[in-house]
């Protein structure tokens, strides 16, 4: 039986909910997205547990070929060596499986994608964004990871985080998510939203300080074409662009991410069959821009909001 590696700087953050439709993959790939940006030296690296392909779409820098491998590959070779890809905006990423069915048969040890991250040469922050439910693949993610954020966009989804929390054990922690402080029920003088927060605070549950609004632009950027487009670059104007900037800020100081990324000069990247030679290095400049910031370090201040600057 192979030996694992020596224990390298690796964050886990698995973004899990029970009920779909709260903003689950929006969060996984813009978290991936924005982190990158604030910290140009920290690698990332993004894997999708389920068969719907939105990520390939949002990373894929071009066809993905049956032959390079995938998640299922991944599992079978407890490695993602062989399959991760590195993509748009400097994201490595994991192309989705055609189905997960074999896999969540081979996925009955809850430590599975811990040990295949231990056979993996990657050091950096792996988020998982997983399926909307509690079965086994999504409980290994939860098992592996060092902090779980679990979106909330309503009751229902509210109800079920609970259970997710109970999974994480402490590592959990709730994100409002499609938030909007208009909408009230029938005869309600306080928004969904606030209700929301009230019932949180009530039941004592740890959640992010930063919430995420509805957007119908950034909807229309997510679902309005062939392949979803980043909030980062065609959204700078909406509030979804300033919250997604100061939930990665919170995530990163929770995690320690500073720390993780490195001190010394980074590598070049390694490419693959496929990848243009030098990807990264013209990435790094255009995120930048897009969030106001300079080399060397967390992007430039943006506007202060929710009594909070960068």
């Amino acid at each position: 039986m192979a030996t694992a590696p020596p224990h390298r700087l690796r964050r886990v953050l698995t973004v899990s909910s029970n009920k779909g439709g709260v903003g689950k993959t929006t969060v996984a790939a813009h978290l991936a997205l924005y982190i990158r940006a604030l910290l140009e030296d920290l690698p990332v690296l993004v894997v999708g547990l389920d068969d719907q392909q939105t990520l390939d779409r949002f990373f894929a820098l071009g066809e993905l070929r049956p032959e390079q491998g995938n998640l299922k590959h991944a599992i079978a070779e407890r490695s993602f060596d062989r399959v991760l890809r590195l993509g748009q905006y400097g994201i490595h990423f994991v192309p989705s499986p055609p189905d997960t069915a074999l896999i969540k048969a081979r996925a009955t040890d809850p430590a599975l994608l811990g040990r295949v991250l231990d056979h993996t040469d990657f050091e950096g922050l792996v988020i998982f964004d997983t399926k909307s439910d509690l079965e086994a693949l999504t409980r290994s993610a939860i098992h592996a990871s060092d902090r779980v954020i679990v979106p909330v966009a309503d009751r229902a989804s509210l109800l079920e985080a609970e259970r997710v929390l109970a999974l994480a054990g402490g590592r959990g922690r709730l994100l409002l998510t499609l938030v909007d402080r208009r909408s009230r029920g029938a005869g309600e003088v306080v928004s969904t939203a606030e209700q929301l927060e009230r019932e949180i605070e009530r039941r004592g549950l740890p959640r992010y300080r930063t919430t995420l609004s509805r957007s119908p632009r950034v909807e229309a950027l997510l679902s309005g074409g062939p392949r979803p487009l980043s909030i980062l670059h065609h959204g700078a104007g909406t509030a979804v662009h300033r919250e997604l900037r100061l939930l990665a800020e919170e995530v990163i100081d929770e995690l320690g991410l500073d720390a993780a990324a490195p001190a010394r000069p980074r590598r070049a990247p390694r490419t693959r069959r496929g990848e243009p030679a030098g990807l990264v290095a013209g990435i790094a400049g255009v995120i930048r821009r897009s969030l106001g910031g300079r080399p060397g370090g967390r992007a430039a201040a943006i506007s202060p909001r929710n009594g909070r600057s960068s």
